[in-house]
């Protein structure tokens, strides 16, 4: 289950674990213009642990999720470069 709220200055979304126990802490994820932020609570500290990730980052992150093992590195292909069917 997870919560999407739209805010001033950021979109705040709330992942719940649902699945099978044990459980883990919610996990709180921030999208701001410049940068976002992942924050789960750790029962062990009862402290906040918090990962900020740039654009960059989030958009290698989101790739990564669906390639095989290996070493990668995105590119943006130019325009003129796309798609060049005859």
């Amino acid at each position: 289950m997870f919560t999407i709220e739209h805010e001033f200055d950021a979109t705040v979304i709330t992942l719940v674990d649902e699945g099978e126990r044990p459980l883990q802490e919610d996990v709180t994820i921030n999208a701001f213009a410049e940068c976002v932020t992942l924050e789960q609570l750790d029962p062990r500290t009862d402290q906040v642990q918090k990962i900020t990730l740039s654009p960059e980052q989030l958009h290698d992150l989101a790739a990564a999720l669906d390639l095989p093992e290996g070493v990668y590195q995105l590119r943006q292909v130019p325009a003129d470069q796309g798609d060049q069917s005859s």
